[in-house]
């Protein structure tokens, strides 16, 4: 009897042996689709902000809309620690602090004609300010890498 005991015992302990293995390798799968996508949504941002920033250089994208574009895209990259993209790139950041407020989309739409002609006037103001500097920062974010 106590012979079977051990043998269902044992089957028991084999069963659970193996169930927690399967379940360990279904957890690495997981992992390893995980930090795949992940590396896929880092190269795809980087690709995104070295095509702005190359259309910026070429005066294809205003530098109002990109520097929106790239600040956004930079806080959307998804590692950890989170480098410090204002100290890296300050003009572009700043470019990004001076535009926020002027309104986009249908707030833009919904301003008379005379208030978005003014709005564009101190834009393009504040884009000439920065111009030299930002122009440099371009290149470099041109050349900027995945993690």
């Amino acid at each position: 009897m106590q012979i079977l005991f051990i043998a269902l015992g044992l089957t028991i302990i084999a069963g659970l042996g193996f169930y927690a293995g399967k379940l360990l390798f279904q957890l690495k799968q997981q992992n390893e689709r995980q930090q795949q996508a992940r590396q896929t949504r880092i190269d795809n941002i980087t690709q995104s902000i070295q095509t702005i920033a190359m259309a910026m250089e070429q005066q294809q994208c205003d530098f109002s809309e990109g520097a929106i574009r790239i600040c956004n895209l930079l806080a959307a990259i998804p590692v950890i620690p989170q480098p410090d993209y204002p100290a890296m790139y300050p003009r572009i950041h700043q470019l990004y602090k001076e535009i926020s407020h002027f309104p986009t989309h249908d707030a833009r739409n919904a301003l008379s004609k005379a208030e978005r002609r003014k709005q564009d006037r101190e834009r393009g103001q504040i884009e000439a300010n920065h111009e030299s500097a930002i122009l440099k920062e371009l290149q470099e974010l041109r050349q900027i890498e995945p993690y």
